[in-house]
Formats: structure tokens, sequence, C-alpha cells
């Protein structure tokens, strides 16, 4: 039975319609993973350091694609529940030709600029590290416009009540990536720019296969249709999605910051360790990120119709499931460190050892991060932008880069590791308040 935005959700409903974007987001965290399995394993460690170095700013530019997929949807989800379905697509079709416009021009700007970007992460110019950066970095910067718009889409898939299909479609992508690779890489012998590559056509796949659905007729709430310039649309959209490209702008940044820290402390072998734990973090803050893109048309849903009572059910039963994941995610990620550490680094008993000890101390931030990327999503599906702005800029940027340049000094490497634990604790600090300040005014609890 097919389920609408207007429905009553229980436990089971709701799980049913959080599956697939949970499913898609864990589908494309593997973009990295698969590469970075692949180059480990099968080009080396210099290559594998450049990959690891190179990518949170390609990721950077990708955050565009959470601004304008979830700004967007929070909008067009709320326009749906006013009954204005035409408008709504004229909505949705402004924000995706506004998106690729925006980010073919940025692409070319990057690709331009690739070798000043790898000389200012640390790789030396006359390096083997700063040849992979350039090498590995343009290609994915050539890919970007896919990027986003496979980021953008999974957001609305979900908005037009077909979640199903964003999973099928980061399915098809994934697996081109993974196959890809393997013949790139493997087969073929392309080393790092194989694994590039790979990963720019599983991103084409993904949006080119979506771009063809929402053109032609189809049973969703949304098509791509003629539009006109709408100010007011495309600034309450940037606002309204400010948080989610702060957070994920912010954790570029984070990331490019640790690999600093860790490259003064560790050296090489540091960056590839923390490339290890980011790789088996993805998967865990995957389900978080799924969660919240496919509760939010819901809460946008019932905000713009009034419905009160069902607000207050989604925002009761959105805090037990997220509470609830994020212990359970904990103890599977001690548990299982060590056989996922293995998998990128069983070759190499030292950054093994370095990576299984940073990889347990980082995976009690798990506990409090579900509701942190929650509550966050939850402000943006009201159409608050600003608290969830607000949310998102103090839990990954101020918090963050706070506690990694304080904690080394006293705990050295291990400081580096319990950062995100620290500043995800403030954050839940900052989160709580926020919910029970504004629960009157968006009476959901």
């Amino acid at each position: 039975m097919r389920i609408q935005l207007s429905d009553h959700f229980t436990y089971k409903r709701l799980l049913r319609f959080v599956v697939s974007p949970i499913c898609m987001m864990i589908f494309t965290s593997l973009y990295s993973i698969i590469d970075g399995f692949f180059v480990s394993n099968y080009v080396g460690k210099t290559p594998f350091a450049a990959l690891n170095l190179i990518f949170p700013v390609t990721m950077g530019i990708g955050t565009i694609g959470f601004m304008v997929g979830t700004g967007g949807s929070a909008i067009v989800s709320k326009t749906l529940g006013e009954g204005k379905k035409e408008l709504a697509s004229q909505y949705f079709s402004l924000l995706v030709y506004s998106a690729a416009l925006i980010c073919i021009i940025l692409s070319a700007v990057s690709i331009f600029f690739t070798p000043a970007i790898s000389v200012a992460l640390g790789a030396g110019r006359e390096s083997e590290l700063f040849t992979n950066c350039v090498l590995y970095g343009r290609i994915l910067f050539a890919a970007e416009p896919f990027f986003v718009l496979q980021i953008l889409f999974q957001n609305f898939f979900v908005t037009a009540e077909k979640p199903e299909l964003s999973l099928k479609v980061s399915l098809l992508s994934g697996f081109t990536n993974a196959i890809l690779d393997f013949v790139f890489i493997v087969v073929l012998d392309w080393g790092l720019a194989g694994a590039a590559l790979a990963t720019a056509l599983g991103q084409a796949m993904g949006a080119i296969v979506p771009l063809i659905y929402f053109f032609r007729p189809n049973d969703s709430l949304l098509r791509l249709t003629k539009t006109t310039y709408n100010k007011w649309i495309l600034t309450n959209t940037c606002i309204n999605g400010s948080s989610e490209m702060v957070s994920n702008l912010s954790s570029s940044l984070i990331n490019i910051l640790y690999n600093f820290q860790l490259m003064r402390i560790a050296g090489q072998d540091g960056v590839a360790a923390y490339g290890i734990v980011m790789y088996t973090n993805f998967i865990f803050l995957a389900v978080f990120i799924g969660y919240s893109i496919g509760s939010a048309p819901i809460v946008s849903y019932h905000y713009g119709a009034g419905t009160h009572k069902e607000l207050k059910n989604l925002f009761q039963k959105s805090l037990v499931l997220t509470c609830v994941s994020g212990i359970i995610m904990t103890f599977i990620a001690e548990i299982l460190a060590a056989p996922l550490v293995r998998i990128f680094a069983g070759y190499d008993p030292q950054l093994f050892a370095m990576t299984c000890r940073g990889f347990k101390l980082y995976s009690l931030s798990f506990l409090m991060m579900g509701v942190n990327v929650w509550g966050s999503g939850f402000f943006t599906a009201l159409n608050n932008g600003t608290i969830s702005a607000a949310i998102s800029f103090l839990r990954t940027f101020v918090f963050q880069v706070s506690m990694v340049l304080l904690l080394p000094i006293f705990l050295g490497i291990d400081g580096i590791w319990l950062a995100i634990v620290a500043a995800e604790l403030l954050a839940f600090g900052v989160t709580t308040v926020f919910l029970i300040v504004m629960r009157k005014r968006y009476h959901y609890a």
C-alpha cells in the first residue's frame, strides 16, 4: 500500500517510509568507501592519503545539493500540504535548474584551481601526494554537477512520495561505482584515475536517471516543467536549507583541519587513519541523515496542513527512534571496530592499531549524534532555517574546531579522536534547549 504524506504515522509506517532514504544515504556514502577500499588495497598508501586529502573539498561543493534539496523540499512539501500541486512543481523545477547552473560554474572554477587547492591542503608541489591530489580532484570536480543533482533528487524523491525510487537509483549508482572501480583499478590498472572516474560515472547515473523520470509524465506529486524566476523561493530555500549546507560544509572544513592536526602529530599515516575512521563513520551517520531526510517532508506537510496532533506524534516517535538507534549504533561500532578497520588497513599493523583505537574513541559520539542531526532537520522541516542553521553551525563547526584545537594539547592524538565526542555532547545540550523553547510555537509537544 502506498504511503502518503497526509497519513497518520505509526512506528511501522514511519520506518517503512524512511527506510528507503536511509538505505539511499548509506549507498551514497559508499562512493568514497569503495574508492578507499580499492585504492588502499590495490594502488597504495600515498594515493589513499591523497584521496582523503582532496575529497573533503569536493564534498564541500556538493553541499549545494544538501542546501537546495532540504531547504527546497520543505517549501515544496508545505506547498503540497496547502493543496497547490502545480505551483509545487514549478518551485521544484526552478530549484533543479538553478542548482545545476550554479554548480557548472563552480565546477569549472574548481578544476582550474585544483593545483592551488592541493598545495593549500599541505601537499608539496613536487611530491607524489600533490600529483595524486590534482589527478583525483580534477576528475571529481568535473562531475560535481551530477553529484549535486543526485543529492538534490534524493530529497525530492521523498517529497514526491517516491522514496523507493530514490533507493533504486542509489543502488544503481552505487553498483555502477563498485563495478567500475573493480574494472578500472583491478582489471585495467588505471590506479587513482580509475577510482575517480568510477565515482564520477556513478554520480552521473544518479543524476541522469532522475532527470529523465521527472521530465517525463509520471504518477508522482512532482514534475520538471516550465517555470519562472522567483527570488523569494530561491532566497528562502537557501536560508531554510542553510543549516544542512552549513553542516556539510563545516564537516568538509573540519575534515581538512583534522588532516592538518594528524599530519602534524602522526604524519601521512594519521591522514590515512582518519580517512578510514571517516569511511566507517559515513555508514553510521548516513542512517541519521537518511532518517532526517525521510521524515522531514512528512513534518513539513503536516505543518503546512496545520495538523498539530500529527506533528506531536511525529516528534515523539522521532525522538524515541533517534535515541534508541544512537545507543545501538554505538554498541555495534565498538564491537565491530577491528573487523571494519581491517578491511582498509589489514596490510599495515601500525596503521591498523592507530585506526582501531581512534575509531573506538570516535564512535562514542554516535550516542548524541542522531538527536543532533534529526533536531536540525526537524527545524528545517518547520521552515525555521535560523534555528536549524544555529544547531548545525555550533555542532559541526564551532564546537568541533574548538575541541580539535584544544584537546590534542592535553591528550595528544587521543584528543583528536575525542574532539567529535565533546562537540556532539555540547551540541546535544543546544538542541535540547531549542526543542524545549520552541515546542509551544510549533505545537509539536
